[in-house]
């Protein structure tokens, strides 16, 4: 027994998951003493009593920590750049010290001094920081520089590769041999020895199902982009009543218990944080009115569940007279001249959104759920990719899995990608964690980033990831 535990502490992935451990120990350690420091005002540990309620305490910020760890990706290491585990740890650490700190609040009907926490969140930084700098080390060194193959079926797809490319999984995957390719696979099978991954984008399906084959005969990392087809397939259900394996899908309806449960979560944290953030809304109403006299909100119509209309009701950023020819067309980020000096302000630090929690509170929206697009732009997205209209199967969303994982350039077909993996997975668990993730975006300055020289009206999808191409860092096989 003991040598096999060995063994298993010897594999590469075992050392990893052995360096995450020591980090959640230590992580709960350190808030363990400041705990007994925070309730008692003394390191001091041999009052004896309520040792119980301190154990329960330090269990409690445990499960927080790893809730939050998960929503954050914070222990993903060797995938995530340095100062983004560095800051998902923070997080994780922040919010489950805040939330720990309202409960136990309550629980003694008081509020005590939580200055105590402050050195514990400082060195549980320094940990943070020395860890993900030497996890990132032993993880490369552990696994050292895979040989990768591309194989993509045309530009674009080679784009769409080159969008997820880069420090670090560029670091741990080296392609070093691009092939263009759209055949069988058996004519490609012998082209695919040599190499310890392989990325695909793009190539049929019956093609791709080989590659997938043989990543899993010979226990190699295979990166697929998914079809449209693959995303809708995740939520098909197994129906065991036949003599064949059959997977059904159809058209996404709630269940009555969760349409219940989301909606009043919506009522909920739409009117609490109104209320929280209404010195918030009124000081920039005001500014925006102050700087050129015209109004602070403006609505405009989108598109919610079935495509049902609505006025989403948003801070105006830019000037009064932005579309006064009547065409739509998509923000062009820092470079957009439209946008007014305070509207920067409001943008950067995403105020603009704040009025449509009446939005939500009034049942046109939902919290979690794919942004609400305008017709005229979507219109033109159904024509060249009819699929669009599948993200129109429950409410439209502040947030959603594009919002926190994508950008406001990132292509629409990658949009509709994450929004069919929200509808597919939809729960309160992860729209909590969705929430939560959504507070880390604000720290992101690339996902406020616009879309150069672009009109909605007369886009073409194929030009539109053209365009975003050139507004995001080069990756290394594209140099």
């Amino acid at each position: 027994m003991i040598k096999h535990i060995i063994g298993y502490l010897q594999k590469s992935t075992y050392k990893v998951y052995g360096f995450k451990i020591i980090h959640f120990i230590a992580t709960v350690g350190v808030f363990y003493i400041f705990f007994l420091l925070f309730r008692y005002g003394t390191f001091h540990i041999l009052n004896r009593y309520g040792y119980r309620y301190n154990y329960y305490a330090a269990i409690l910020y445990g499960l927080m920590i790893l809730f939050f760890s998960r929503t954050y990706n914070s222990y993903l290491v060797g995938y995530s750049r340095i100062r983004t585990l560095v800051l998902g740890q923070f997080f994780s650490q922040a919010l489950s010290i805040v939330l720990l700190y309202f409960i136990i609040s309550l629980a003694w009907g008081h509020f005590i001094n939580p200055l105590a926490f402050l050195p514990m969140m400082a060195i549980q930084l320094i940990i943070d920081v020395i860890w993900s700098y030497f996890g990132s080390i032993l993880y490369y060194k552990l696994y050292g520089t895979k040989k990768a193959l591309l194989i993509y079926r045309n530009q674009v797809d080679k784009r769409r590769v080159g969008s997820i490319y880069g420090n670090p999984l560029g670091r741990i995957y080296k392609i070093i041999d691009e092939l263009q390719y759209d055949g069988s696979f058996h004519q490609l099978q012998e082209k695919l020895n040599n190499y310890d991954a392989i990325f695909v984008a793009g190539v049929n399906s019956s093609c791709r199902n080989g590659i997938l084959k043989y990543c899993k005969e010979n226990n190699i990392a295979g990166f697929f982009l998914p079809h449209i087809g693959d995303t809708i397939m995740q939520e098909a259900k197994h129906i065991k009543t036949f003599d064949a394996p059959v997977l059904y899908v159809n058209r996404k309806e709630l269940d009555p218990e969760f349409a219940v449960i989301k909606r009043a979560f919506d009522i909920v944290s739409s009117g609490t944080a109104l209320i929280l953030l209404s010195p918030i809304i009124l000081i920039t109403a005001l500014g925006i009115h102050l700087y050129d006299g015209g109004p602070a909100f403006y609505r405009q119509t989108r598109l919610t569940r079935d495509g049902k209309k609505f006025k989403i009701l948003k801070f105006r950023s830019m000037r009064v007279d932005a579309e006064k020819d009547g065409v739509a067309r998509l923000s062009k980020g820092e470079n957009d001249d439209r946008i007014t000096p305070i509207g920067r302000v409001v943008r950067r630090y995403r105020l603009d959104e704040i009025p449509q929690l009446w939005n939500i509170l009034k049942g046109d929206m939902s919290v979690v759920g794919p942004r609400p697009e305008r017709p005229e732009i979507a219109e033109e997205y159904y024509k060249k990719m009819p699929d669009f209209k599948l993200r129109l199967q429950v409410k439209a969303g502040l947030t959603g899995y594009a919002q926190v994982y994508g950008k406001y350039n990132t292509a629409p077909y990658e949009k509709l990608e994450f929004d069919l993996l929200y509808i597919n997975n939809m729960s309160i668990l992860i729209d909590l964690q969705l929430c939560f993730a959504t507070i880390m975006t604000l720290f992101k300055k690339e996902s406020t980033e616009g879309v150069e020289g672009v009109t909605a009206i007369d886009l073409d999808l194929d030009e539109l990831q053209e365009v975003q191409t050139k507004n995001r860092p080069i990756s290394n096989f594209e140099k």
